[in-house]
C-alpha cells in the first residue's frame, strides 16, 4: 500500500482540545472558510480559527439561522448563502470568493448528514448522503480552487469519520438504484469519499502548495445523530441514562472542543507541513488497517482510529475523482 498512514508522535491524544491545538497559532491576514460551521464540530472549528485571528466564512443554506448560531457563539464569523446540493449556488459562492481576489488558505469541508433512513436523491439523482458529504465539497473545492492556489500554501481538510468502516464505495451502485438502501452503508461509503478525495486532492495539488487532509473526530453526540432514536443512543453507552453525553476520549467518545481539535489540528499545525493525502484521528496521522467493513454500530471498536486500506487506496481515489467530475459537471481549473 503505498501511503503514509504513519503516526508521527504529534503529542496530543484522544482528549487535547482545540485550546491545546491551536495554542501558540497565529492566524492574522488568513482567510477560512468552514462548511457547517454554525453547529456542532463545525462551528467550535469556525470560533477556534477566529479567535487565532482568522478571517472565517461559514456558507450556509439557512443564513438566518446560522447567522444567531455564530452569534450565540461570539460572533467574529461572517455567513454567506451557500446550499452544498445545489451546484448554481456553490458556483456563485465560489465565485465571490475567487473574484474578490483573497487567497483562501484554510478550506474545511466539515458539513455532512448521516444515516439519513430513507433513501432520498438531490435534485441531480444522486444519493443524498453521497451528494451532501462528498459531490458537493468536490464541487466546491474545484471552484475555489484560483483562490487556494493564490494562497501560496494552502490546506484543504475533509471530515470523515471511522464511519468509513461501514461501506467502501459500491462503483456500480452508487445511488442505490439497483440494491436496497441501507443509511448506515450509504453513510459510509460517504465518508469513504472524502478520505480517498483528500488523498487524490493532495496529489493534484501538492505542486501548488495545497495539501489536503481527512479525519476522524471521534464519536460525538451532535445534531449529526439526530435520525438515531435517543434510546438506541443510551444502549450504545454515548447516552447516559439522563440523557446527557457520556465523555470517554480512551473510548472515542469526546466532548466538542476534543472532537474539533483534529480538524483544527489538520488545518494549522506546523507538525503537518510537507505532508498531505493522509487520514488523522487524536490529532495525529492515524496508522492502517487491513480490516474489512462492519456492518453494525456495534461492529466498530471504540478503541480504533485506524484507517481502513481501501479508504487509501491510489487506484480507487483516481477512480472516485473521474466518477466524481462526470456527476458534478467539474473539473479543477
Amino acid at each position: 500500500m503505498d501511503t503514509p498512514q504513519k503516526p508521527i508522535g504529534s503529542g496530543f491524544n484522544a482528549a487535547s482540545t482545540t485550546l491545546d491545538v491551536i495554542k501558540g497559532v497565529d492566524l492574522r491576514g488568513s482567510l477560512a472558510i468552514v462548511t457547517g460551521g454554525y453547529a456542532g464540530l463545525g462551528l467550535e472549528t469556525a470560533r477556534t480559527l477566529a479567535t487565532a485571528g482568522a478571517r472565517v466564512i461559514v456558507p450556509s443554506r439557512d443564513v438566518d439561522r446560522a447567522r444567531r448560531s455564530v452569534s450565540e457563539a461570539g460572533g467574529g464569523i461572517e455567513v454567506h448563502p451557500m446550499d452544498l446540493t445545489d451546484g448554481g449556488s456553490i458556483d456563485s459562492f465560489a465565485k465571490w470568493i475567487v473574484n474578490s481576489g483573497m487567497p483562501l488558505h484554510i478550506l474545511i469541508n466539515s458539513a455532512g448528514i448521516m444515516a439519513t433512513p430513507n433513501l432520498t436523491l438531490d435534485p441531480h439523482g444522486n444519493e443524498l448522503q453521497f451528494s451532501t458529504n462528498h459531490l458537493g465539497h468536490f464541487h466546491l473545492t474545484a471552484k475555489l480552487w484560483p483562490a487556494l492556489v493564490r494562497a501560496n500554501g494552502a490546506r484543504v481538510v475533509s471530515v470523515s469519520s471511522m464511519g468509513h468502516r461501514f461501506s467502501d464505495i459500491v462503483w456500480d451502485d452508487i445511488n442505490f438504484d439497483r440494491r436496497p438502501y441501507d443509511p448506515w452503508s450509504a453513510y459510509g461509503q460517504s465518508k469513504t469519499a472524502n478520505i480517498l478525495f483528500a488523498r487524490e486532492l493532495d496529489l493534484r495539488g501538492k505542486r501548488f502548495g495545497i495539501r489536503a487532509f481527512s479525519l476522524h473526530p471521534g464519536g460525538i453526540v451532535t445534531g449529526l445523530a439526530k435520525h438515531i432514536p435517543i434510546d438506541r443512543l443510551k444502549e450504545m453507552g454515548n447516552l447516559d441514562a439522563n440523557g446527557e453525553p457520556v465523555i470517554d476520549p480512551d473510548r472515542d467518545m469526546k466532548s466538542i472542543p476534543q472532537g474539533a481539535a483534529t480538524h483544527v489540528w489538520c488545518a494549522v499545525s506546523p507538525q503537518l507541513d510537507g505532508k498531505g493525502g493522509v487520514f488523522c484521528a487524536n490529532s495525529d496521522i492515524a496508522s492502517l488497517e487491513d480490516g474489512a467493513t462492519v456492518s453494525t454500530l456495534e461492529g466498530r471498536d471504540r478503541r480504533t482510529s485506524k484507517v481502513a486500506a481501501y479508504a487509501v487506496s491510489k487506484t480507487s481515489a483516481e477512480r472516485l475523482w473521474s466518477i466524481s467530475e462526470t456527476m458534478t459537471g467539474v473539473s479543477l481549473s
